[in-house]
């Protein structure tokens, strides 16, 4: 079961959305107009309302919680990322749905909130499998889940079809439990050594 936790590391803190957030959330959008990339589910800024309602009736459900992404030096909210398709009978849930401010990109940012969303599945929720699904043509989140420590395990034809009707090959990763150690090392190793940008 979810709580409504708010997770912080030394520059993200992930807070659950809520629609204080909601300009944030929009100003997050339109910078890199993340909502016209073809190979992503980023509402338009004008669907902004309908996407924080969603996020609410599905952690009141617990299916998930959705978090907005504030970068702590500027106390900016930067985009979101989200726990979802959970299934606390099988140990499992999906990290999904994550956008970033196209100035935020490249930088410390996600790799910290991925630590900070990892570290609370595997350690608190005692989850034994996490997942990642992305869209085949989106090469720049599949890399990014690599660098993560996450392994590909296939490929799903015709997953679902997107809003502008293009017919949708998903690509599936995972971190385990039993790799958690080596990955959170890693992530740890790498967090380290990357500086965020000047902004």
């Amino acid at each position: 079961m979810f709580n409504r936790t708010t997770l912080q590391g030394q520059h993200v803190r992930l807070e659950p959305l809520s629609f204080e957030h909601k300009q944030g959330i929009c100003d997050a959008i339109k910078d890199g107009d993340l909502n016209e990339l073809f190979f992503t589910l980023v509402p338009h800024p004008d669907n902004v309302d309908a996407f924080i309602q969603i996020a609410i009736d599905q952690f009141e459900n617990d299916f998930g919680l959705t978090f907005a992404t504030i970068d702590i030096k500027s106390g900016k909210v930067i985009g979101s990322t989200r726990f979802m398709q959970y299934q606390p009978a099988h140990k499992k849930c999906e990290i999904g749905f994550t956008f970033i401010a196209k100035s935020f990109q490249k930088s410390a940012i996600n790799t910290e909130a991925k630590l900070l969303m990892l570290t609370h599945g595997f350690e608190t929720m005692q989850l034994i499998r996490m997942e990642f699904l992305t869209d085949y043509m989106n090469t720049t989140s599949r890399n990014a889940i690599l660098r993560l420590g996450a392994k590909q395990e296939g490929i799903l034809r015709n997953d679902r079809i997107m809003p502008n009707g293009r017919i949708r090959d998903s690509v599936i990763f995972s971190i385990i439990s039993n790799e958690w150690a080596g990955v959170k090392q890693n992530l740890n190793f790498k967090l380290n050594n990357r500086a965020l940008p000047s902004n």
